[in-house]
């Protein structure tokens, strides 16, 4: 069986998450960015791995724009996000990710990072202006991602990255 991993790493866990694939399948890794569809058909397993951001999952636009191409292929799809990982937001990135052609594709959760001294300084001030948002509710009233959000501070780094998110990703592939 051979296979191919895409990712679209912005910090560095996705990409953290498909080296670690790629060591224990032998599958090699690429940016979605740089991939070549004409490529990917030589492979019986596609592996995607991108961040969460708003909601979406970075990189599965190549997936969406490309799902015709892909039929008999075994697609995975892997998420990063910083926050805990809690089953109704993770069903919901799914419910908003996976539709039409993409419905029924598996997507597995795994831990990332936090560091607002890594991020762009788009993405550092939006972060500063959702902490402030969320800084006016009541914390018992957080959601999990906010709960997040509020405990690494603006200078703070948090790094969840953890080995243990790859094994349902191995057994996923058979």
């Amino acid at each position: 069986m051979s296979g191919i991993i895409l990712y679209k790493s912005k910090y560095g866990a996705t990409k953290q998450y498909a080296d670690w694939i790629s060591e224990r399948t032998g599958f090699s890794c690429i940016k979605t960015d740089e991939a070549d569809i004409k490529k990917l058909s030589d492979h019986d397993v596609i592996i995607l791995g991108g961040g969460i951001y708003a909601s979406g999952i970075a990189g599965l636009s190549f997936l969406k724009k490309n799902i015709g191409k892909l039929k008999g292929k075994k697609i995975i799809v892997f998420c990063c996000g910083a926050s805990p990982y809690d089953p109704d937001a993770y069903e919901a990135v799914v419910q908003r990710n996976f539709k039409g052609e993409l419905a029924g594709i598996p997507c597995y959760y795994c831990r990332g990072t936090f560091d607002m001294s890594e991020m762009s300084f788009k993405d550092r001030t939006l972060c500063k202006m959702l902490r402030k948002a969320v800084a006016k509710k009541n914390p018992d009233d957080y959601e999990i991602w906010e709960k997040a959000l509020m405990a690494v501070g603006d200078n703070e780094k948090g790094n969840w990255i953890d080995k243990a998110y790859i094994e349902p990703i191995i057994k996923a592939i058979g």
